[in-house]
C-alpha cells in the first residue's frame, strides 16, 4: 500500500471545547471519530497502512480485511482533502 503522514501544518489534537480528536489544518479543523482518531494516533510518515491496519486489528479485536477497507477510505479521503501526504 502507501506510506501516509500528516500534510505539513496539519496536526492532530485532542479539542477541550468539542470534546474529541480534531485535525488542525490551516483555516481549517475536522473534528475525527475515536477510530479516525486511533487511525490517525499512528500516521508517522514512518508506518505502511499494512502496518496500521493491522495494529488496529489487534487492538479493536477485528478482521483485517474488514478494517482495511475502513482505513484505506479514511486515509485516501484526508489525502484528498489535503489533510494526508501518500508515499
Amino acid at each position: 500500500m502507501n506510506l501516509p503522514r500528516l500534510a505539513p501544518g496539519v496536526r492532530l489534537s485532542f479539542d477541550r471545547q468539542r470534546d474529541g480528536w480534531i485535525l488542525q489544518a490551516p483555516e481549517r479543523i475536522v473534528k475525527l471519530d475515536t477510530i479516525g482518531a486511533s487511525v490517525i494516533a499512528l500516521v508517522d510518515g514512518k508506518t505502511r497502512t499494512e502496518a496500521i491496519v493491522t495494529a488496529l486489528a489487534a487492538e479493536y479485536e477485528a478482521p483485517e480485511a474488514e478494517i482495511a477497507g475502513d482505513v484505506a477510505d479514511l486515509i485516501a479521503d484526508l489525502a484528498t482533502r489535503g489533510l494526508l501526504v501518500l508515499r
